[in-house]
């Protein structure tokens, strides 16, 4: 499909609605220490809250089975994902990973080089969510054309 042929997208937002049991801890290790930006924030009657927190772009990457099995082995040593995961791109996996640890984020997977030339680790964050963080080596060109998740 050509972009002269593409139509204009008809959704504008990709938006994850997750229930956090503790939300203080939740807001406090997306926003604070993954450095989430906050982008708007909103309480109601009994206690209600909602924080909406700014990821960047967003994407929906759908994966068939073999391939889900073959990001576990490499990214976590054949460790199972659960059926949704997150992946955050950051600027410094490493950094980013021993900075979540050290906020009550549960290490699956040390950071370590991909195939298709990212660092990755795996954890399992606050509100259920099972966490990529991901640092792509490559300039956006060059990422972009490579193969990998993503880009096959």
């Amino acid at each position: 499909m050509t972009s002269e042929s593409r139509k204009a997208p008809r959704v504008r937002q990709l938006r994850l609605v997750v229930e956090a049991e503790d939300y203080e801890a939740a807001v406090t290790f997306y926003r604070d220490v993954l450095g989430l930006e906050e982008r708007e924030v909103v309480e109601g009657e009994g206690d209600a809250r909602i924080t909406i927190l700014e990821a960047g772009r967003a994407t929906l990457e759908l994966s068939n089975p073999a391939q889900v099995r073959m990001i576990d082995q490499v990214e976590a040593d054949g460790h199972p994902s659960a059926r949704m995961r997150v992946a955050f791109e950051v600027e410094d996996a490493e950094t980013a990973t021993g900075e979540l640890v050290a906020a009550g984020g549960e290490l699956i997977a040390e950071p370590r080089e991909t195939p298709w030339r990212s660092v990755n680790s795996r954890l399992n964050g606050p509100a259920g969510l099972q966490l990529t963080l991901f640092q792509e080596l490559d300039p956006p060109e060059v990422a972009s054309e490579r193969p990998g998740p993503g880009n096959e």
